[in-house]
């Protein structure tokens, strides 16, 4: 493992599929004046053809977007491949930790003002700015095409669906049409994001508040088939599960030796990192459920998973059948993506620029 200081780089071939589907929209939403349920269009939800060196996405892409090659800061299996450069796991991140439903995530703090936005709330601290930039870019194209029309949230889930098939995952339909929330407060982060050392219990009260069930935990839970997490994360883990002084009973012995060598209990290199699947961590694939059945899930949350009887047979289930999560996942996805949305003036605005409310 290393450090996380360049793990997110982008690449163009990223951005030229992310816009192909972004531009498209141009010419099927409604006007910024109407307020209208969120629509599936479902011809633009087709996976968009590949993009070459010379397609026109690519050529935009190019003024859009550095790309920026680096070694990933972890320890993946010697096996895995990180197809198309680093995977820009933030972006996912962003949608579904802040269920990217209002793109309040992308406010930035104004300026000498005593309330925090949520982007610089403690938990958002991880978030790599060059994830934000990259949104605000493509923001900025979109705009330079049809003015006021595509709002940063569903760029956020556009972004957030073309990134997992990217990787290899599902290519899902997005609903469109939502506005962009005009409230982003750093206060309001703690309570509802799910934390690495919390008990099923928990997790499971977080989530059915927002109207998600037990089988939505699982299906989500496995965005953790890409990305990492700092050792602060899961360092009681390895040292002292739950005040017993030990390690977490459920961890892999080998797992166990390997995050002990690069995560001491004290001190240590805060940026290093790990990977949350250590078979396949740029891959979105169903391994993350095989992982866990193996002792090999790196948050505490993860493994809780398998442990817990109410999520056992789920688990089981998806380690199985790499289809079965790609569909439950697409459908969570949706389900979520349907959280608090924002519709019309009253509620919601369409930013110009992402990072700035409207006035």
């Amino acid at each position: 493992m290393k450090s996380a200081a360049s793990l997110h780089s982008h690449t163009q071939l990223c951005l030229s599929l992310f816009l192909f589907s972004v531009f498209s929209l141009c010419f099927s939403f409604p006007t910024h004046h109407q307020n209208v349920p969120m629509q599936n269009h479902h011809h633009l939800n087709k996976p968009p053809p590949a993009a070459t060196a010379s397609s026109p996405s690519t050529t935009i892409t190019k003024h859009a977007l550095t790309s920026t090659s680096s070694s990933p800061q972890s320890l993946p299996n010697k096996n895995s491949k990180a197809p198309f450069g680093h995977y820009p796991q933030p972006h996912l991140h962003f949608y579904y930790m802040h269920c990217g439903c209002d793109g309040s995530i992308l406010i930035s703090t104004k300026p000498g003002s005593k309330v925090a936005a949520e982007k610089d709330a403690v938990d958002n601290k991880g978030l790599r700015p060059e994830a934000f930039e990259s949104i605000k870019k493509a923001k900025a194209l979109v705009e330079s095409k049809c003015p006021g029309v595509v709002s940063c949230a569903d760029i956020l889930a556009i972004a957030a669906r073309d990134f997992v098939h990217l990787a290899g995952g599902p290519y899902y339909p997005v609903k469109k049409g939502r506005w962009d929330g005009k409230i982003s407060m750093a206060s309001r982060i703690g309570s509802n994001l799910p934390r690495a050392n919390s008990t099923v219990d928990q997790l499971l009260k977080l989530f059915n508040s927002k109207g998600l069930s037990a089988d939505d935990l699982v299906v989500l839970s496995g965005a953790h088939t890409i990305g990492f997490a700092h050792c602060e994360h899961f360092t009681n883990r390895l040292y002292d599960y739950r005040g017993t002084k030990q390690p977490d009973p459920a961890i892999d012995g080998r797992l166990l030796k390997e995050l002990k060598m690069s995560c001491p209990r004290y001190g240590g290199n805060t940026d290093i990192v790990a990977p949350f699947d250590v078979t396949t961590p740029f891959v979105f694939d169903h391994a993350y459920y095989g992982n866990l059945e193996g002792k090999l899930g790196l948050l505490a949350t993860d493994q809780g998973l398998v442990s817990d009887a109410r999520m056992k047979t789920m688990v089981q289930g998806l380690a199985k059948d790499k289809q079965k999560f790609f569909q439950a996942f697409a459908a969570a996805m949706d389900k979520m993506g349907s959280i608090g949305v924002k519709r019309g003036r009253r509620h919601g605005e369409r930013r110009t620029d992402c990072s700035i409310h409207q006035s």
